[in-house]
């Protein structure tokens, strides 16, 4: 079964139709460009440009979102436009796409695949996964069941925002090297310890390729460390999950909803 995926990121938003069966994209993604300012119009176009890139129309669509996402309303904006608080998210989309849509947190939807085909499958305990990236994305399981939209990339860290001292945004505006951002990301890692206690840190994002040049630097961590399998597709995957309802979890379904069936029509 095939359902189509988007991800919504603060750089660039891409997409794909995804195979449920194997957990993998089904055709090379397509990706544009995030608009700048991030409004939820020009987002939404963006996303319809995507969609149809693969003529994909009235079938279900999930979408991720990089911020709170409540039964498909949108609740906070971290790094697209403030527009986006309080938006109707599912239901804008699936005007525009004229698809059932689904809307989920970003590191959700990439949590929930890696728990699911990657390199949280079959873990139990406290497992998070963290996405680097623009941000910080969280998402946190226990016994493999999501606690949604936990925003963990916002706790404080040197009286900032966490992501803005250990975000790959924040290793590229300050030119730090490995070795320099790697000491940021072990600080950041060993307070969501003493947090949570975690056995397992998933490391997602697009920076994920890169994992042999910093995740060996990173020390003082007791709980494991490891590479998210499923890379920068993450995203993508577990947003088609969620739309066909295969999200693996009640609490991942709170921040998503459906559209109903009226929209997909043509």
């Amino acid at each position: 079964m095939n359902v189509f995926g988007v991800d919504i990121g603060g750089s660039g938003i891409k997409g794909a139709p995804v195979d449920l069966a194997r957990g993998d994209l089904s055709d090379d993604r397509f990706k544009v460009l995030t608009p700048h300012p991030a409004t939820p119009e020009s987002v939404v176009e963006s996303v319809r440009e995507v969609a149809d890139h693969f003529g994909w129309r009235g079938r279900p669509v999930g979408v991720t979102f990089p911020g709170v996402v409540t039964d498909g309303t949108t609740r906070t904006a971290a790094n697209v436009d403030n527009g986006w608080i309080g938006v109707d998210a599912a239901g804008m989309l699936s005007e525009e796409l004229r698809s059932p849509v689904t809307v989920v947190n970003d590191a959700d939807a990439a949590g929930i695949a890696e728990m699911t085909f990657g390199a949280g499958r079959g873990r139990r305990g406290t497992v998070i996964l963290l996405t680097f990236g623009t941000g910080i994305g969280s998402a946190v399981f226990t016994d493999g069941r999501l606690v949604p939209n936990t925003e963990l990339g916002h706790l404080e860290l040197d009286g900032m925002d966490a992501e803005k001292r250990a975000s790959t945004r924040a290793k590229e505006d300050h030119d730090l090297s490995w070795h320099h951002w790697a000491r940021r990301v072990e600080r950041y890692l060993a307070h969501v310890e003493m947090l949570f206690s975690p056995e397992l840190f998933v490391i997602g994002g697009g920076v994920s390729r890169k994992a042999e040049k910093f995740l060996p630097l990173i020390g003082h961590v007791r709980a494991e460390i490891v590479p998210a399998q499923l890379q920068n597709n993450a995203g993508i995957v577990g947003a088609a999950m969620a739309a066909a309802g295969k999200a693996g979890s009640p609490a991942a379904e709170t921040g998503a909803r459906p559209t109903s069936s009226a929209a997909a029509s043509d």
